[in-house]
């Protein structure tokens, strides 16, 4: 990986982590002062903890990735330390999609009139757990290339011992 690439990464994830901590900020600021604005027509302190939870999933995910990066800098992503910052970013997923699932169960009672959008929501929410999926795919592909990397190192010594 280029070192432009890991700068363009990086700077991508830290606008990414300080807009969801601001936004974390704001929804909690709104929620602990009281001046929500609700007007009943949707339970906006609902959706604001939600939201803040959903942003916590994306954190999460960021900075799994900015490990794995670092990881893969060093030539180190090829081990079982790499394991933990996979199934993060898997269980992150996991819980954006959850957020995502209350979002809609919170939206559908003003989507009767209209119960396509709350079918579509609910698909959008199985697409990200598709993405889970893959990503639980692409750590299945790492454990195969550990293990090769774990037995070549194996025969490297024992071609070493006889030589």
């Amino acid at each position: 990986m280029g070192k432009l690439a890991v700068r363009a990464l990086r700077a991508v994830l830290v606008m990414v982590l300080a807009g969801t901590a601001f936004v974390q900020a704001l929804m909690v600021w709104t929620l602990a002062s009281g001046n929500d604005p609700e007007d009943g027509s949707l339970p906006l302190t609902s959706l604001r903890v939600i939201t803040i939870l959903g942003m916590v999933s994306v954190q999460v995910a960021g900075v799994c990735v900015w490990r794995l990066v670092a990881m893969v800098r060093r030539g180190t992503v090829f081990s079982h330390a790499a394991f933990r910052y996979v199934d993060g970013v898997i269980g992150a997923i996991v819980g954006a999609a959850l957020a995502w699932f209350a979002v809609t169960a919170v939206n559908a009672p003003g989507q009767r009139d209209d119960p396509g959008v709350t079918v579509i929501m609910a698909g959008v929410g199985v697409a990200i757990l598709g993405v889970a999926l893959i990503v639980l795919v692409l750590r299945m592909l790492l454990a195969q290339a550990v293990a090769r990397d774990v037995e070549a190192a194996r025969m490297q010594a024992e071609l070493d011992e006889v030589i």
